[in-house]
C-alpha cells in the first residue's frame, strides 16, 4: 500500500489541478468588434440581470438600478434630474412611484399631496412612461450601452475585482468594456471617461431572476386621460 499512496497524490493534484481555473471563452483572441458582438448575443441568451449605473437614455442622463427578468419585465429605481422614483414594468405596463419632490417638480404641489405614496400606471407601449420601458428588455437594453463606435481594440484579459475579464477599449470615444473571460462572455462592466457621456454600468446576477409583481391600488393615468 505505501507503494500505490504517491501514485494516488499525483492522479488527486492532477485533477484538481484541471479544475484550479475556468477554461477561457476565447474572447481575447479575437478582433474587438467581434468580441462585442459575442456579449451581445450572449445578453440576449440571458433569463436575467441585475444592471445599475448611469447612462444616457432619449438625451437624458439617468442613474438606474434594475434587476431585469427577461419575457417579463423588471423592478427597481431610476433617477432623473437628481430624483429618484420606483420603476416596475410587468408585460404590457408600467409603474412608477415617485418622491413628494420627484411628484412636485413633475406635477406641481397640489397633485403632489393627492400622488404620495402613490403608484401611478400606464400603457408600457404607448403611455407616458414607454420611454422607460426598453431599460427592461435586455434584447434592447444592451445593444443600446453596447453600442458600437469607430475604432474598438481587444487588449485581451485582465482581472478586474479578481475575476478574469477581457477589455475591449473604445479608441474613438474612450471608454473599456469588460466581459466575462470564461463561460458566456456577458458583459460585466462599461466605463466611459470620454465625451460628453461618461459612466459607469455594472451587469451582475447574470441568468438570475427576482419576482415581479403588479404594485397594488396603481392609479391607472389612462383612466384619467393622461
Amino acid at each position: 500500500m505505501r507503494t500505490r499512496a504517491p501514485a494516488i497524490l499525483l492522479a488527486a493534484a492532477a485533477v484538481l489541478a484541471g479544475c484550479g481555473g475556468a477554461t477561457s471563452n476565447g474572447e481575447a483572441s479575437k478582433p474587438a468588434l467581434q468580441a462585442v458582438q459575442d456579449a451581445v448575443a450572449a445578453a440576449k441568451t440571458a433569463t436575467g440581470v441585475h444592471v445599475s449605473g448611469s447612462l444616457v437614455s432619449g438625451g437624458d442622463h439617468l442613474t438606474i438600478d434594475l434587476h431585469i427578468v427577461e419575457g417579463k419585465g423588471g423592478v427597481g429605481t431610476i433617477t432623473e434630474h437628481g430624483l429618484a422614483f420606483q420603476f416596475v414594468r410587468l408585460g404590457d405596463k408600467a409603474y412608477i412611484k415617485g418622491t413628494d419632490a420627484f411628484y412636485e417638480k413633475f406635477a406641481g404641489e397640489a397633485a403632489a399631496q393627492l400622488l404620495h405614496d402613490r403608484w401611478l400606471m400606464a400603457d408600457a407601449a404607448t403611455g407616458q412612461f414607454a420611454p422607460l420601458t426598453g431599460l427592461t428588455d435586455i434584447g434592447k437594453l444592451i445593444p443600446q450601452i453596447l453600442n458600437v463606435h469607430e475604432k474598438l481594440a481587444n487588449e485581451g484579459e485582465t482581472t478586474v475585482n479578481g475575476q478574469k475579464v477581457v477589455a475591449i477599449h473604445d479608441v474613438t470615444n474612450g471608454g473599456t468594456l469588460y466581459l466575462a473571460a470564461s463561460g458566456k462572455p456577458y458583459p460585466l462592466e462599461l466605463v466611459k471617461t470620454g465625451g460628453s457621456e461618461p459612466g459607469d454600468v455594472t451587469f451582475d446576477d447574470w441568468d438570475k431572476t427576482v419576482p415581479v409583481t403588479a404594485p397594488k391600488g396603481a392609479i391607472d393615468l389612462s383612466k384619467l386621460g393622461g
